[in-house]
């Protein structure tokens, strides 16, 4: 299994210049406060967010096959994580990138509690255990499922099962996998992107504030007394392992760990947000891209476990045409946590036309982010491009669920990015984000409703 995740970026002709070639290995961990590392030695191996503007659609699907791995976009700008050779490649291909931020936060190691990283951030295994813990501690509340196994797991090379939490108060007949469920669902799924450090821990402190909070929190006993919660905290755990492996310079692995094509390098596996079997096909074909999406639909077993979960929670509610919407009776709501760029994503994200149900979930994002302050829109309306064979495109599109992306956290700064300072999450990124959960849970009886 690799431990460590190097950023590489291969260089094309481009016009009359030769081909170029840049690897950026992850090393000691960036200061905040550091210089335009453009400014110093070239070979400088701390990985940073490189801003390159206007990039035309040809060009930015240049560099994703490429390799480049392509943090986000704002507006005209586009994010690239590397190092200062990952620069000198983006401009021997004739772009001018400028020094955005630090990809750590974290400023300086301390001492930790075992199961964690990077300032307080649970392993895998820390998360199991957690989640055995709350199980066996609210036996009238939770019940916790294995809906799946992770690529490595199915290789027989060690792996994870994919764990998900039920929490309501149990009554004959709830919690189970089977979409004629009494109670309507709210469902949602964290780390699917491995790096994505914060999704996860936002996962579990909607776990656990549910749990304690019922009985004493009248919003929280209304809600689990007639909705079941769903929750799966880590989505990718194989890439989650290899993130965690880096200790206090976590390692930037957002695939999963399926490393059999065997020419990547260590920029192997698939994205499995890319790998849905609905709309799938039209992203990354080139197996060393961050957003690669596979050789088939949902071939990767997290993402096989995903919608079949979906489909055992879920009813199908929606027909089969893209253009039939979800009847105004429709139930259900599902949410993927992301990271970053503070936006609430409705679908769809494999075209720029609206959904059929775009203005009842374009309401209730803008419900939503009456706690977060989030900017709720589109692909096309946030970060600026489209995708294919997401989570959010299938829940919605095949099941008729009001699905929505929250990609959490601001783009800049000890908050923002993929890794966040671990203070963060309670000072900031779980207290707005609380009351943003809560409405989407409390609007899972009838999502489309005026």
């Amino acid at each position: 299994m690799h431990l460590k995740r190097r950023l590489a970026t291969a260089g094309i002709a481009l016009g009359v210049m030769a081909a170029a070639t840049a690897t950026a290995a992850l090393g000691a961990k960036a200061d905040p406060a550091t210089a335009d590392p453009a400014a110093s030695d070239s070979t400088a191996s701390d990985p940073v967010t490189w801003a390159v503007e206007d990039l035309t659609a040809a060009e930015l699907a240049e560099l994703q096959r490429l390799g480049f791995d392509i943090a986000d976009q704002h507006g005209d700008q586009t994010h690239i994580l590397g190092d200062a050779a990952v620069a000198d490649a983006l401009r021997a291909l004739g772009h001018e990138p400028t020094f955005y931020d630090t990809v750590y936060k974290e400023h300086a190691p301390s001492a930790l509690q075992e199961g964690t990283y990077y300032g307080g951030y649970r392993t895998v295994e820390a998360v199991e255990a957690h989640l055995d813990e709350v199980a066996a501690a609210h036996p009238d509340l939770v019940r916790l499922h294995d809906v799946g196994d992770s690529w490595l797991k199915t290789q027989g090379e060690g792996g994870h099962d994919l764990l998900a939490l039920c929490v309501t108060k149990i009554a004959d007949g709830d919690c189970e996998t089977d979409p004629g469920s009494a109670k309507p669902r709210f469902s949602l799924i964290a780390q699917i992107h491995a790096r994505e450090i914060a999704t996860g821990e936002i996962a579990l402190r909607w776990i656990d504030d549910l749990v304690t909070s019922y009985g004493a929190d009248p919003e929280v006993t209304a809600l689990l007394d007639t909705t079941e919660v769903w929750v799966v905290p880590i989505a990718n755990p194989d890439g989650a392992d290899i993130v965690a492996s880096g200790g206090d310079d976590p390692v930037l692995q957002r695939k999963n760990a399926n490393d059999s094509d065997g020419n990547c390098g260590d920029a192997f596996g698939i994205d499995l947000n890319r790998n849905s079997s609905f709309a799938w096909g039209d992203d990354a074909t080139y197996p060393c891209a961050e957003t690669y999406q596979g050789v088939s639909p949902a071939s990767e077993p997290e993402t096989a476990a995903v919608e079949d979960w979906l489909r055992a929670l879920h009813p199908d509610q929606r027909g089969d045409d893209p253009a039939d919407p979800a009847p105004d009776d429709a139930r259900d709501v599902f949410l993927t946590l992301h990271s970053y760029g503070e936006y609430i994503i409705v679908p769809w994200g494999y075209t720029a036309d609206p959904a059929p149900n775009d203005a009842a979930l374009r309401d209730l994002g803008a419900a939503m982010a009456e706690s977060n302050g989030y900017f709720v829109g589109t692909n096309d309306d946030t970060v600026g491009y489209g995708t294919s064979g997401t989570t959010d495109d299938f829940a919605y599109g095949e099941l008729g669920v009001a699905a929505f992306t929250f990609e959490i956290g601001p783009d800049f700064g000890d908050c923002g990015g993929f890794f966040p300072a671990y203070t963060c999450i309670d000072a900031s990124l779980w207290p707005e984000n609380r009351g943003a959960l809560m409405t989407a849970a409390q609007a899972a009886a009838a999502p489309y409703a005026d």
